[in-house]
Formats: structure tokens, sequence, C-alpha cells
């Protein structure tokens, strides 16, 4: 079953025209990609599924046409956006964060569960509970913007770079976490990546964009074996 379609999606920013006609699908429980160099369009689509940018075309979630939605609108109806440069509330405490994460929810045991199972993907958060969150280190901080996503009980969530900034090490951390929360938890996805190695070990297939226009789409395996694909972004 579909659950986002985008269809000859197009987006402006005033009267610079970013994207010009980006179409794809994810299904239930499945993880999308996105790939392609900086300014192509990778952060605007996930702008424009969030209600964040003009946006024409058509964008369909769960069966409803959300094109033109307010932001609001959209993360009410169960899509969570963790957006590139994390967004965290510096100046509460991680709990708060991840309180601030479910504050649409009425299901108190529900988001008990949510907030154990955020602090067992992510140890270090459990270690840091009662911190503020500007003093988290980078890594951290991405952790808790992904953990503060999973506390609004998300069908779908809009992943930006997350492993920019980070070191490999931690980066391997955090996209160990988000193939765990895709698996145990079975929440869609679409990942917007400049490290296709870590995107491909999440998503089940992927585009790739160039300014603003899809360039190459297809599974995981099939794009891993174009050589096109390789030589930008698997070092081959």
């Amino acid at each position: 079953m579909t659950l986002l379609e985008l269809e000859d999606v197009t987006a402006s920013y005033g009267h610079a025209q970013v994207l010009h006609g980006i179409s794809f699908r994810v299904g239930e429980n499945a993880a999308a990609g996105i790939l392609g160099a900086n300014g192509a369009g990778k952060t605007t689509t996930l702008r424009a599924i969030s209600g964040m940018v003009a946006t024409g075309g058509k964008i369909t979630y769960d069966g409803r046409d959300i094109t033109g939605y307010r932001p609001d609108k959209v993360a009410a109806l169960g899509i969570a956006h963790v957006p590139e440069g994390r967004g965290t509330l510096g100046d509460l405490s991680v709990r708060d964060n991840l309180r601030v994460g479910a504050y649409l929810r009425k299901d108190r045991k529900g988001v008990a569960a949510d907030l154990d199972l955020c602090l067992d993907l992510f140890p270090n958060l459990r270690e840091r509970i009662g911190s503020n969150a500007s003093a988290l280190s980078g890594g951290e901080q991405q952790m808790l913007a992904i953990a503060r996503a999973i506390m609004a009980k998300p069908r779908l969530i809009l992943l930006d770079e997350a492993s920019l900034g980070l070191a490999p090490s931690t980066a391997q951390r955090v996209y160990q976490a988000i193939r765990r929360l895709r698996s145990e938890q079975g929440v869609a996805m679409v990942v917007v990546e400049q490290n296709a190695m870590l995107a491909f070990s999440v998503v089940d297939h992927a585009i790739v964009l160039e300014t603003g226009k899809t360039s190459l789409s297809g599974s995981r395996d099939e794009l891993m074996g174009l050589d096109e694909v390789r030589r930008a972004y698997l070092g081959g």
C-alpha cells in the first residue's frame, strides 16, 4: 500500500523555482532515499511534503491530497520532519525536548513507552536526560532530534542529512538506531543523505536529483550497480 506519493511536484521560493516535477512513492513501512549534490533540491523536497514551501503538483498521504497543507496540519496527520541543523530546544532538558515531541498525544502510557524506546535506541540520551540540549555534543543533538520526532508517534519520518557534521563512528550509531526504528517499529521514511552508503543501509529505493529534476531512480541494488552512482556517491 502506498503511504506517500509525489506526482509532478514543483516548489518555489518567491519567483525562484527549485523543483521541476518530482515524482516518487513510499509504501507503508518502506523507506525511500533522495540523493544529490548540494543545491539539487533534496531539502526542498522534504519541505514541500511538510508544507513549508510554495508547492505545485500533487502530494498524497494515506489517500489524502495534502498539497498546500500548513506544517502543523501535516504534522498532525502523522508526518514528522527532522530538519538539517537538528532544531533542538537548547534551553530545555533532554527530557523536556522529548515531551515537546509528544505534545499532541493524549495516551500517557504510550508516551511513557515511547520515551523508554527512545532512550533504548539512544543510550547517550539516557545518560544526559536532565541536561539542557545546548550542552549536548553534535551527535547527541542529532539523536535528540530524531528521538523527539519518534515521540510524535509518526507513520512517516522525513530525515534531512542525519549524518551531517558527525564523526563517522557517531554517524554509524545514529543510522544503527534508524535501522532499528524501521525494522522494529515499522515507521516509513524518506531519507535525504549525502553519505549514500548510510542511506543505502536503510532505504529500499531512491531517486537522484540534479537541479531540481529526477535524473535517476530505482531500487537500492539497481542504483548501487550503476557506474555513475558509484563514482559520484560511493567512492567507486
